[in-house]
């Protein structure tokens, strides 16, 4: 794991330090692509230190890419996000931060000036292992496990860049656990396995789940202020055969800060609440766990770069 982390370290910061800006003509003024990657650092050690503390370093690599098609009634958006990082206290294990794999495509159709017909399919997953802490024997997550993949058709509301509204009444949800130990398990909704009176396997759980529901997204981005921008979106989602009450959620917010060319800062929080996935709190005895709202907050300082082929109008 820290060879795997240490590489993409190590890529991301090579695209950071070889990019060279350019704001060329378009071969195709139809498509906006832009990129952002970026690579951030901490590094603290303790020597007699009365208040405390654990010598670490740690580092964050990153990458967030959109590939945008717009012609006449069509349009066309895509966007991937990456992310992994990990902290390694000196005399102890490595443990990830961060682990992200994001993609997003919608195509749609216009009916009027904002109003579109359109289809869009994400998936999530993540790259490396992730384990219960302090105990890190017990693996809690892998690559795809969970994966989810999310398929949907319905209208969308887009007045201009910044403002998006994409709501579908028919919704697919995917949700992959393939791994043969967390499928068992019953892990993030799927069907556990079938023991005997021994606990032996008489039935392997399952590796798939399929929900049908309703989708709604919304996105929204802003600056605040010069150098200073938003990104927020929320994902919802309603399984109309089981408890379509519970409302899966999934919300993120970036504030951005540009501090020259190279610099930059950002804070990132994440809210995910899904009914399915049972959260244990290693703290209380015997706890059982149950479904409970996930919060992650990160805050970064280090090298950041975009490169696109299109200006940005002054807003």
């Amino acid at each position: 794991m820290k060879r795997i982390i240490t590489f993409g370290l190590f890529i991301a910061f090579g695209f950071t330090s070889v990019a060279q800006e350019k704001n060329e003509k378009l071969t195709d003024p139809n498509w906006k692509l832009k990129a952002l990657t970026g690579l951030n650092l901490t590094q603290a050690t303790f020597t007699n230190w009365a208040a405390g503390g654990r010598n670490n370093i740690s580092g964050l690599a990153f990458a967030d890419a959109s590939a945008n098609y717009s012609k006449d009634r069509i349009k066309w958006d895509n966007r991937l996000k990456l992310a992994l990082g990990g902290i390694q206290y000196f005399e102890d294990n490595l443990q990830k931060t961060d682990d992200q794999i994001d993609f997003q495509s919608s195509f749609g159709y216009g009916l009027k000036k904002t109003w579109y017909i359109t289809a869009l399919a994400g998936f999530r997953t993540q790259f490396l292992d992730g384990f219960s802490f302090p105990n890190d024997s017990i693996r809690n997550s892998a690559f795809m496990a969970p994966g989810y993949l999310n398929l949907s058709s319905g209208i969308e509301f887009a007045p201009n860049d910044n403002f998006n509204v994409f709501f579908s009444p028919i919704s697919s949800k995917f949700t992959f656990v393939q791994d043969e130990n967390l499928a068992n398990a019953g892990a993030f909704g799927v069907a556990p396995a079938i023991l005997d009176d021994m606990n032996a396997i008489v039935t392997p759980g399952e590796q798939f789940r399929y929900e049908l529901g309703a989708y709604a997204r919304i996105l929204y981005n802003k600056e605040l202020m010069e150098n200073v921008n938003m990104k927020s979106s929320i994902e919802l989602f309603s399984n109309y055969v089981n408890n379509p009450q519970n409302i899966d959620i999934n919300a993120e917010l970036i504030i951005s800060m540009k501090v020259n060319k190279w610099l930059s800062a950002s804070i990132q929080a994440n809210l995910i609440y899904d009914h399915d996935i049972t959260i244990r709190n290693p703290d209380i005895d015997g706890d059982i766990g149950g479904p409970r709202t996930q919060f992650k907050q990160v805050i970064g300082v280090g090298l950041a770069y975009t490169m696109k082929n299109y200006r940005e109008k002054k807003k």
